[in-house]
């Protein structure tokens, strides 16, 4: 190994660009980058892929815009029940299915 190496003609960033991304440094709130790496690590993905679909998602560019009925239906497909009876009780759950 030598004492010293030269790195002045080092690159930063990646190695391989990847085409029609652009790589940049954002601010996100605790609580959504929380939750998007949550909702990734459950879902086996990456945190970074699901926050870039959400976004293009907004922009209404993977189709028509976001409405409550869509909305609903995204989190019974995408969002296991047991994580979502988990701040609720069941027996509320069960009566508003049953009436």
């Amino acid at each position: 190994m030598k004492a010293e190496y030269d790195f002045s003609k080092g690159k930063r960033g990646a190695l391989i660009p990847q085409p029609g991304k652009t790589r940049i440094t954002i601010y996100i709130d605790n609580a959504v980058l929380d939750e998007f790496r949550r909702r990734a690590e459950q879902a086996g993905t990456g945190y970074q892929t699901m926050m870039n679909e959400a976004l293009k998602a907004s922009i209404g560019k993977s189709g028509p815009p976001l409405t409550e009925a869509v909305l609903r239906q995204v989190i019974r497909e995408e969002i296991p029940e047991s994580s979502r009876l988990s701040g609720r009780s069941t027996e509320r759950v069960k009566k508003r299915r049953v009436g």
